[in-house]
């Protein structure tokens, strides 16, 4: 069996940039927190919710719902866009929800594209269509930020966080000209021109008149979602409604930089660094909660019990006979929801921890064993916060579908709850910990990825990283002693305190990047291997029960089982699969995962052909589009009526992948070789 295709450098570390940046980015949150609102505490913060006015929370309220009002007309243009328009109500719905859990969550698996495709496809619309509504709505939303913020630009440009303070006016000015210049642009083209092609794809524009509605339209959203926050504000003479705009899309834009569940921690600190001047922090802190109340955690719930109910009417079987039925596949066909939601649940939690001692001061103790209470006491905030660098390294291996890593995530949420419950302070936090490893701890099946500890022999590529997490747990236990008499001995306000010796303090910050680096090490999935397209693989094929492919494959990936297995063949920037996966019933599914592991481990998207309709319901959950194939293995003529039925499918990544895939499907019919398009 053989590896991964080796792929270069430059395309790994470009795959590794949105997730680098937003450590960075939520590691700069930690420490402005930490300079900045050292003094912040909570019970200022309870004060400062306590007092709040009935009026500015139902203004806010009212604002909420007419910004989820305004977001449901962008669906609305985008199905007419598409050229299949769907009642209002239906629009509605997949609006809310897409909008709900993407604002929440933000990653690809429950992304707004993946809640459209599922949902419109079920009303008829085509794949392209879907692909031409959500590029729609996805460009839609950024006009408004670049009309709003060039605004800004020009007119208070003072008002952007840190860099209104440092970079000159000038800058600003060009700035905001060359995001209304990206407006003005969009907008003419749409007049002149009915077609564009930009970075290998063609895109076909909507008329001018459409276009500017989409300017207007997505420009009230943001001015609307801005004003929920700034009506949970206090009355502020210097703060006018402009200048706080500015602190919001900013904020917001950098939320949406750190590519982290809601933002969450840098665009609450860009908030409260931009509101500093005007308001006191327990003020700012006590909006962003009941915003956050308001905008992301009720939409959030609401979404998820609208979706799931649909998803169980449009299934229309109750959950009893889906478990009958799948029996032994259940495990592999859990929603990307859960797994989603469990890996921003925890990585909250372990933000929660590294804060602790900011928000959470420490009181008397009470209750607990004086042994243990002591040994928290003179933890203090050091090992909280390493529990919670744990849990956010721990759940990268949860959005991976690691099962070493859902049994790592409960013994730190329980070790994290048990030195936060000796102090009557931080019992809510207990409580949220608790509510957590509740929820996450019945997913089991959901995590069907061996690690790479536990994927083969201990070798050297694991047992260096073992080797090294225990070195630097040994060291920062010896560390310890000389730092639990700070006010707050987190390791990161260690590394940044001025009252120890530089070498202590870099020994901890030395210890503690190595030993997250040992984790993801150990934790990262183990590589799926796959056989070469030779003799051998042939057979196995035709063992398992399959009949050897007309198209000329590159390898076979097999089921964790290996009792059933799939032909591929790379296509440009796609892995396809030649056909459903053939074998044993109880492996044919875990193929298709791994199948897409394999794409994920080279950086390519999965896509299958050929594919029947008996599985698309687990296409379905990796977030995969069908497109209805023909007899030739061609696409069938894209229309504006219902999607019809077909005996075969292309499975692909429809808004990414479709541009790339349909010039080759004639070679693969005809069993030519491929000249892939440019990626």
């Amino acid at each position: 069996m053989r590896a991964q295709r080796p792929r270069s450098w430059g395309a790994a570390c470009l795959r590794q940039l949105p997730a680098t940046l937003g450590v960075l980015l939520l590691i700069g949150a930690i420490y402005v927190v930490q300079k900045e609102f050292r003094h912040l505490r909570l019970r200022d913060i309870e004060a400062a919710l306590h007092d709040y006015p009935m009026r500015a929370l139902a203004i806010g309220f009212l604002w909420t719902v007419l910004s989820y009002a305004v977001l449901t007309i962008y669906d609305r243009l985008g199905t007419i866009y598409a050229g299949h328009k769907v009642s209002y109500g239906r629009v509605a719905f997949a609006s809310f929800c897409a909008y709900a859990l993407s604002h929440n969550l933000g990653f690809a698996a429950v992304s707004g594209a993946a809640v459209r495709y599922r949902l419109y496809a079920h009303w008829g619309l085509t794949p392209l269509q879907i692909a031409k509504t959500v590029a729609f709505c996805s460009l839609t939303f950024a006009l408004g930020g670049m009309v709003l913020g060039g605004a800004i630009l020009f007119l208070e440009p003072h008002s952007i966080p840190f860099f209104g303070e440092h970079l000159p006016s000038a800058a600003m000015y060009a700035v905001g000209g060359m995001l209304w210049g990206i407006v003005i642009a969009y907008v003419t083209l749409s007049r002149i021109l009915g077609t564009v092609r930009l970075f290998g794809f063609e895109i076909v524009l909507p008329g001018w008149r459409m276009a500017v509605l989409q300017v207007v339209l997505a420009t009230v959203d943001v001015a609307i979602t801005a004003s929920i926050f700034y009506a949970l504000l206090p009355p502020t003479p210097n703060l006018t409604w402009l200048i706080f705009l500015g602190v919001y899309v900013s904020s917001y834009t950098a939320g949406l930089a750190a590519n982290l569940p809601g933002g969450i921690g840098v665009f609450d600190t860009a908030m409260l660094l931009g509101l500093e001047p005007y308001l006191d922090a327990p003020q700012i802190v006590g909006a962003i909660v009941v915003f956050r109340l308001y905008y992301y955690v009720i939409p959030l719930f609401l979404a998820g019990f609208l979706f799931t109910g649909n998803e169980l009417l449009l299934r229309g079987e109750s959950l009893l006979r889906r478990w009958e039925r799948l029996g032994t596949l259940a495990r592999w066909s859990e929603p990307d929801f859960a797994v989603a939601s469990a890996t921003g649940l925890v990585a909250l939690c372990g933000v929660l921890l590294l804060c602790v001692g900011v928000l959470a001061p420490p009181s008397d103790f009470f209750w607990i064993d004086p042994d243990f209470a002591d040994m928290a006491n003179q933890a203090g905030q050091f090992i909280p916060s390493l529990i919670g660098a744990g849990l956010i390294v721990v759940a990268l291996g949860l959005s991976q579908r690691v099962n070493l890593a859902w049994g790592a995530t409960l013994v730190l949420l329980v070790l994290g709850a048990a030195f936060t419950a000796t102090q009557a302070q931080r019992l809510w936090i207990v409580g949220v910990l608790v509510v957590v490893a509740v929820l996450v701890a019945p997913l089991r099946r959901s995590f069907y990825r061996h690690a790479s500890l536990l994927s083969g022999p201990l070798d050297a590529a694991s047992a260096i990283p073992l080797f090294t997490l225990v070195i630097c747990l040994l060291a920062l236990a010896g560390t310890r002693p000389r730092v639990h008499l700070l006010s707050n001995n987190a390791w990161w306000a260690v590394v940044m305190s001025r009252e120890l010796p530089h070498s202590l303090r870099l020994t901890v910050a030395l210890a503690v990047a190595l030993a997250l680096i040992a984790i993801w090490r150990l934790l990262r999935p183990g590589k799926v291997r796959w056989l070469p397209w030779d003799t051998a693989a042939r057979q196995q094929l035709a063992r398992l029960g399959g009949a050897i492919p007309p198209a000329r494959a590159d390898g076979v990936v097999l089921g964790e089982a290996e009792r059933a297995g799939i032909p591929f063949r790379r296509c440009g920037r796609v892995l396809l699969a030649i056909g459903d996966p053939v074998g044993a019933e109880a492996d044919r599914v875990s193929a298709i995962w791994r199948l897409r592991d394999l794409a994920q481990q080279e950086g390519l998207d999965p896509a299958f052909w050929r594919a029947g309709p008996a599985l698309l319901k687990v296409y379905g959950d990796l977030g995969l589009t069908a497109l209805p194939l023909g007899p030739d293995g061609l696409p069938l003529p894209e229309t504006t009526d219902e999607t019809p039925e077909a005996a075969q499918y292309l499975v692909c990544v429809a808004e990414r992948d479709l541009t790339t895939l349909l010039p080759l499907l004639p070679q693969l019919a005809t069993n030519q070789d491929i000249v892939p398009a440019a990626a």
